[in-house]
C-alpha cells in the first residue's frame, strides 16, 4: 500500500470513528441507597451450596451497552471480604421472554409451576452474563437490617410466604464490576442479578427503596419499577417475589447501579471525536501535499547529448 493509499485509509477511518463516538452518550442508571429493610441470598452453586439468584429491574429506552455495574451487600456469619469467590452478574429479560411456555396452564396461574403467578419475573434462563474481576469496598463494619430471605428462606406453593428469615447483621460491602465486555442490550425491560461466592458466611443484597427516591435515577418516562424477586435450584426455573410471596403485604427494590453509554442520533460530537476529524483533515492535506513530489519522481530523467 502507497502513502496516498495509506493516508486516505486513516482519513476514512477518522471520519467513521468520529461519527460513532459523536452518537454515544454516557449511560447511568442507580435504584439510590440501602434502606436497611431486606438482605437477600444471592450466590452461584459451588461445592456444597445450592445456587440462589436475587433480581431486580432497570428499563433501557435505547440501545445501550453496560461497561460497568456496582451493587451493595452485606457479609455474614464471619466473612470477610478475603472469604469472598467468584463474582458474576447475569441479565435477564421480563417473563415471557426466554421462557418455557409449554409448562404452563395460561397466565397469571400456572398449574405446573411451583408459584402463584410469573407476571413481570424474570425469565425462566439468563439473557446473558459476565463474570470476571471486580473491586470491593468496605462501607461499615456493622449493618443491620430489618428482614432478610436466607438460603433455606425460599419455599414453593402451597406456603411460600414465610414473613421472612428475620433481622441480619453484617459487614456493608459495595462491590465494583467493569465488563472486559461490555454488555450489548437494545432498548427493553431487563432484571440485574449479581452472584457473590462467599466462604464462612453469605451474601445477602440489600434492599433500596420502591419507589425509587433520591440519590436515585428515575425510571424513563412509560417505565414501570418492578419489585424484586428471588429463587434457589430447587423453585428454577420459577422466581418468587421477595415482598409480596415470601415477607407479605410489602414491595422491595435492590441497590445497584449501571454505568455505560446509550446511541442518541444528531448528539453532538465529543472532543475526543473533533480531535479525530481534525487528524483525518490533516491527514487529507500531508496525501495532497505529496501528489506533485509523487509525480515528479514518476518523470523520466533526460540528459543532454553532447
Amino acid at each position: 500500500m502507497n502513502t496516498r493509499t495509506c493516508l486516505a485509509t486513516v482519513f476514512a477511518a477518522s471520519l467513521l470513528l468520529a461519527a460513532s463516538a459523536a452518537t454515544a452518550t454516557p449511560f447511568f442508571f442507580s435504584t439510590g441507597n440501602p434502606d436497611g429493610q431486606m438482605g437477600t441470598a444471592s450466590r452461584p452453586a459451588s461445592a456444597g451450596a445450592f445456587g440462589i439468584e436475587s433480581a431486580d429491574d432497570f428499563v433501557l429506552s435505547q440501545h445501550t451497552t453496560l461497561s460497568s455495574a456496582t451493587f451493595t451487600g452485606l457479609l455474614t456469619g464471619r466473612a470477610t471480604t478475603a472469604d469472598i469467590g467468584s463474582v458474576g452478574v447475569e441479565i435477564y429479560r421480563v417473563f415471557p421472554n426466554d421462557s418455557n411456555l409449554a409448562r404452563t396452564s395460561g397466565a397469571p396461574t400456572f398449574g405446573t409451576s411451583l408459584v402463584t403467578t410469573r407476571v413481570n419475573s424474570p425469565a425462566d434462563v439468563a439473557f446473558d452474563s459476565r463474570a470476571g474481576g471486580f473491586s470491593v469496598s468496605t462501607l461499615s463494619a456493622s449493618f443491620t437490617v430489618a428482614s432478610s430471605v436466607q438460603p433455606g428462606g425460599i419455599h414453593p406453593l402451597p406456603n411460600p410466604t414465610t414473613g421472612g428469615d428475620g433481622p441480619a447483621t453484617g459487614t456493608e460491602v459495595e462491590f465494583t464490576v467493569n465488563f472486559v465486555t461490555p454488555f450489548d442490550l437494545l432498548a427493553d425491560h431487563y432484571f440485574f442479578v449479581p452472584l457473590v461466592e462467599v466462604t464462612g458466611g453469605d451474601f445477602l443484597w440489600l434492599s433500596a427503596p420502591r419507589p425509587i427516591v433520591p440519590p436515585g435515577t428515575p425510571f424513563p418516562p412509560g417505565g414501570t419499577d418492578l419489585q424484586s424477586w428471588t429463587r434457589d435450584d430447587a423453585l428454577d426455573p420459577d422466581w418468587l417475589r421477595v415482598g409480596t410471596d415470601i415477607v407479605g403485604g410489602t414491595t422491595f427494590n435492590a441497590v445497584f447501579s449501571l454505568t455505560g453509554a446509550t446511541v442518541a442520533p444528531g448528539s453532538v460530537p465529543e472532543p475526543g471525536s473533533l480531535f479525530l476529524v481534525v487528524a483525518g483533515a490533516l491527514a487529507l492535506l500531508v496525501m495532497r501535499r505529496l501528489k506533485p513530489v509523487a509525480r515528479l519522481r514518476a518523470r523520466p530523467i533526460r540528459t543532454r547529448r553532447d
